[in-house]
């Protein structure tokens, strides 16, 4: 996972990381721009791909909207072909063709990957093709060597990883702007607020809008301290927590996007803090909490900050470093707990002294984490940022200001009045706002949320889960027949379809549609649908080669949109997360 970065000193000067590929960091605000341009172009020349729906293949006849010079060379792929010949960027010249292909095919495979920012780092590059998980699950898949046993509790192993590599690069970015203080948006269940209190010895205040995570969050974070202390005993030493650190502050709130960075601030100060262990809820509620960590596809992770009184120093972040520093200052938030306990809404003199702090969040969902970006620019407190966001189809635009999945904004809130309605999440940048083809679809951002290696481990293990893609859009092909006005109905997942037959799949789909699940299927043309599972294949993957495209327009945007608000902001990409 890629990651922008700056930071800041005594004066305000900024650091940013930001997830992406490639070097972006080495090339100037001019180049910048011109990729910007490069890519907007390109994504445009391809917007009937990634704007394309995989399950709408038979009703739309997607197939036959490729070129036919496309068509002849990509009919009998096999699996493996597909990826080595397609989707993996490493093979090079190694590629063997069974067929000659069209010049616009190989240009289109070639400009996908050079215009895409890398997801990996190198040494993921060379990591065996059987080997998925990083390092640190080799001898157990389920818990991370790297991370302590009382930080693995309740935390699944892809979570392990990301918070632990998150964390330690919050605590490097603290150490370059002598700011011990972070707040954490959109914490869940406080996992990483955990870690970055209590395992690196930050001093943390967590926001989040579900109360019932909050709840289980501060349930965690009670059985944790227990764990230290019963390790403790058994180490025979006084404490494995420094007496002055104490546990994260959870704040029960929803962060506005279109509120103010003034009214953030006030929020965090005013919000209710949550510091009861009320009992576990019951039944299935208990259930979805345990495992609601949720495997996102992709993610990017930016992190900014100040260097010093002329906001042109910029530091570099070594991978492999790890700290495990404790915090000298120990008043973590006090203001802001002060603030909390007397109810007070704080004016403009109150804020002057409010206490700086880095911000960040792990899976910032779609328009939030701009809105960490423009904080973090606007803000005089906020002195780094790291963001990993998500769910690139919830980014509010101009053509789509209420996408599909929003989150809508609770009644008891008011519109705040500093900030203007015409902000959206994409594009923030004015650059990329100018530009001339740089709408990107719902479609093309939900795309982007995809991960191009999980997919090319299926071809090559020539998995059956393959022919979920097919399953579905012969599925919506008899649905049509029966409801021509339903367009891509939301049928929820179907458990293990890639092992059903597809007469009890259709059952199944049939009945969450509100059709007989009886109803009669022509079997030939059952039969000849599902012979185009090989077309199904390509086609999809044609569209997941635009992917990471789509999300270096995305992160571009915003690298541009920080260049724009701090003439001196250096900013660095970094990959963080192991795939």
């Amino acid at each position: 996972m890629l990651v922008p970065m700056s930071v800041k000193d005594s004066t305000p000067s900024r650091t940013h990381q930001t997830g992406a590929p490639q070097n972006p960091q080495t090339r100037t605000q001019e180049q910048q721009r011109a990729h910007a341009k490069r890519l907007t172009w390109f994504l445009s020349q391809y917007s009937h791909l990634s704007d394309s729906f995989i399950i709408e293949f038979f009703t739309e006849d997607l197939w036959h909207t490729l070129p036919e010079s496309w068509q002849s060379a990509l009919n009998h792929l096999s699996y493996r072909q597909t990826a080595e010949l397609l989707l993996d960027a490493a093979h090079g010249e190694e590629r063997r063709y069974p067929l000659v292909w069209p010049l616009s095919l190989l240009a289109f495979r070639a400009s996908a990957h050079a215009l895409a920012f890398p997801r990996e780092c190198k040494k993921q590059q060379g990591r065996a093709s059987n080997s998925p998980k990083p390092d640190e699950f080799l001898e157990n898949q389920s818990q991370s060597s790297l991370l302590g046993h009382a930080f693995r509790k309740h935390v699944k192993p892809k979570k392990q990883h990301e918070i632990r590599q998150l964390g330690t690069r919050v605590k490097q970015l603290c150490e370059q702007t002598g700011c011990s203080r972070v707040v954490d948006v959109g914490s869940g269940q406080g996992h990483l607020s955990r870690f970055l209190s209590f395992g690196l010895g930050l001093s943390v205040t967590a926001i989040e809008a579900d109360r019932t995570l909050v709840t289980m969050a501060t349930k965690f974070d009670g059985q944790l301290l227990l764990a230290l202390e019963k390790e403790c005993q058994k180490k025979k030493c006084s404490s494995l927590v420094p007496a002055s650190q104490s546990p994260p502050r959870h704040v029960a709130g929803w962060v506005n996007p279109k509120a103010s960075w003034k009214d953030f601030m006030k929020q965090l100060s005013t919000a209710e803090c949550v510091k009861d262990h009320p009992q576990i809820p019951s039944g299935p509620s208990k259930k979805r909490l345990r495992g609601s960590e949720q495997d996102e596809y992709s993610d990017e992770v930016q992190t900014l900050s100040y260097p010093g009184s002329t906001r042109s120093e910029s530091y570099s972040l070594d991978f492999d470093m790890t700290s495990q520093n404790e915090c000298e200052d120990s008043s973590c938030c006090m203001h802001m707990q002060t603030l909390c306990q007397e109810g007070e809404h704080p004016d403009s003199n109150q804020l002057r002294g409010y206490p700086d702090f880095v911000l960040t969040g792990l899976h910032a969902c779609g328009d939030l984490s701009a809105t960490l970006l423009r904080h973090f620019v606007n803000c005089p407190h906020v002195h780094g940022i790291t963001s990993v966001a998500c769910c690139y189809m919830k980014i509010t635009t101009k053509e789509n200001p209420t996408p599909p999945g929003l989150v809508e904004q609770p009644a008891l809130l008011t519109p705040s009045l500093d900030s203007p309605s015409s902000e959206f999440g994409y594009p923030m940048s004015s650059w990329v706002r100018g530009l001339p083809g740089h709408r990107l679809s719902y479609k093309a951002r939900e795309g982007a949320c995809h991960a191009i290696d999980d997919y090319i481990q299926r071809l090559r293990e020539e998995s059956e889960l393959l022919r979920t893609h097919c399953y579905r859009a012969a599925l919506e092909a008899f649905i049509r027949v029966k409801m021509p006005d339903l367009r891509r109905a939301g049928i929820q997942t179907i458990k293990k379809a890639h092992l059903l037959p597809f007469t009890e799949y259709a059952r199944l789909g049939f009945a969450r549609v509100g059709l007989p699940p009886g109803l009669p299927l022509d079997p030939e043309r059952v039969e000849a649908m599902l012979k185009q599972q090989g077309r199904v294949v390509v086609y999809f993957s044609l569209v997941l080669l635009l992917a990471p495209v789509v999300e270096t327009l995305v992160l571009l945007d915003r690298m541009i949109y920080l260049q724009e608000n701090g003439e001196l902001l250096q900013i660095r990409f970094l990959i963080v997360f192991s795939r």
